[in-house]
């Protein structure tokens, strides 16, 4: 599981509050495309490739947690609208906007031998913190998820 701690980026590095923005509306293959767009960031924020053991589970991590909210809009709420990924110090904020009404939560009590459901148990396992917002005036929801980074 990643940690995250304080971080100050050295030269040549990616500003902290930098945003990547994916429009998902009506794309077929969200999944895919969501993960192959994460994995550019995270290229592109000195994430991959990585050089240790640790840094290569916090990326994957980070593709995991982009997969299962993903997943999650897919099968639960009609669909994503768009992923957002934030550079914060030492941390990755996933974002994964839909329209659907209802609240993402774990499964319980968690099964591992149980087909499916798995996925907001993953989520809660491997984040830092996870929460939902709820859009002021329009339908739907956004999900979040923060995730450190091991350097």
């Amino acid at each position: 599981m990643s940690t995250a701690r304080p971080y100050a980026p050295g030269p040549g590095e990616p500003p902290i509050g930098q945003v990547r923005r994916l429009r998902l509306t009506g794309a077929g293959g969200a999944v895919p495309r969501a993960r192959d767009f994460a994995r550019t960031a995270l290229g592109d924020w000195g994430w991959l490739p990585a050089y240790t053991a640790g840094q290569r589970a916090a990326a994957e991590d980070v593709l995991l947690v982009v997969s299962e909210l993903v997943t999650n809009a897919c099968l639960h709420a009609g669909g994503p609208d768009e992923l957002r990924l934030r550079l914060a110090a030492e941390l990755v904020r996933v974002e994964v906007s839909d329209l659907g009404a209802g609240d993402p939560a774990p499964r319980t009590p968690h099964r591992a031998a149980r087909p499916g459901g798995h996925g907001m148990f993953i989520v809660q396992r491997l984040c830092l913190r996870w929460g939902v917002e709820r859009a002021q005036d329009t339908p739907g929801k956004t999900v979040w998820a923060e995730l450190g980074a091991s350097r």
